[in-house]
């Protein structure tokens, strides 16, 4: 089976073990702990973006327990997530052009 063009990259996996939040998600394996996507890129998907997140009283998405972004295995899953996040940016830019008329 052939390798993703990703796997074995040094851009797709990123380790900042001087941080001081370092593995800021708890449980987290530190030797596979993935800083690249720090600021989860998926956020902005609500419920569509495939990790472990739950909604709290207020609505705000939490992500405490989430790994997804921060496992080195998931940098495909994550960029492959970018075009449903270019279509949401389309629409929203839509939204307040049509505001805006």
């Amino acid at each position: 089976m052939e390798k993703p063009y990703w796997e074995g990259k040094h851009y797709a996996f990123f380790s900042n073990r001087e941080c001081e939040y370092f593995p800021c998600h708890a449980g987290a394996d530190p030797e596979n702990f993935n800083c690249l996507f720090c600021y989860c890129p998926l956020y902005a998907l609500g419920d569509k973006c495939g990790g472990n997140f739950r909604m709290t009283e207020k609505g705000i998405k939490d992500c405490t327990n989430c790994q997804l972004p921060h496992k080195a295995q998931n940098y495909g899953y994550v960029t492959g997530k970018y075009s449903e996040l270019a279509e949401l940016m389309r629409k929203m830019r839509e939204a307040e052009k049509d505001t805006q008329e």
